[in-house]
């Protein structure tokens, strides 16, 4: 494709002075991505600590890296970027509410939620449908959030034939006819700080 043929703005020298999306219209816009959703968790000095995240992704298989986004001003992140390891909680379609509890800025995530050590010592949570265990490798800043690069350790496949939690358009799943799979944009996903 040629900058002539690239479409309206983009090529053209004078289109730079344009202002950047408002965080408005970067929601709306990136919301039509569906993602998949995952909970990071870490212990910080014995406490079970995370936070939902859709910001994950592979990014190489030698050797096996993996990337998660979480924001600076989190209260999970930190802590668990002090430990240096992490379990991504992979979650299935029906775990709506383990995405609202880890996605909330309130309370204590894992009050009443049964839980397990991993042996890489974090917790993991049940019934997901995979498990990344890793150890923080790299860590990038990136306007208001961290970019990192983690090393896989292990892979844990827990009910790989579930079907996987989707987010798009602010809602659960690609298709919206339950009303239940609409949490709207502040009581999840960009409403909170992750991390």
């Amino acid at each position: 494709m040629t900058a002539a043929s690239a479409g309206p703005g983009l090529g053209d020298p004078g289109s730079g002075d344009a202002p950047p999306p408002s965080p408005a219209e970067f929601r709306r816009a990136l919301g039509m991505f569906a993602t998949g959703v995952t909970v990071v968790t870490g212990l910080d000095d014995g406490d079970p600590v995370g936070f939902a995240c859709q910001s994950f992704a592979s990014v190489s298989l030698e050797p096996p890296l993996v990337l998660f986004c979480a924001d600076h001003k989190g209260r999970a992140w930190p802590r668990i970027r002090k430990s240096g390891r992490f379990c991504v909680n992979v979650l299935g379609e029906e775990q709506v509410d383990v995405c609202a509890r880890f996605g909330s800025s309130n309370g204590d995530k894992f009050a009443g939620l049964a839980w397990d050590l991993s042996r890489w010592g974090t917790p993991v949570l049940r019934d997901v449908l995979l498990r990344v265990h890793g150890e923080v490798r790299e860590v990038h800043v990136a306007g208001d959030h961290d970019v990192v690069i983690g090393l896989v350790r292990e892979l844990e496949p827990v009910h790989p034939e579930q079907r996987p939690m989707l987010f798009f358009r602010g809602r659960f799943g690609v298709y919206h006819d339950d009303p239940a799979t609409a949490l709207g944009p502040n009581l999840w996903g960009w409403g909170d700080h992750w991390g």
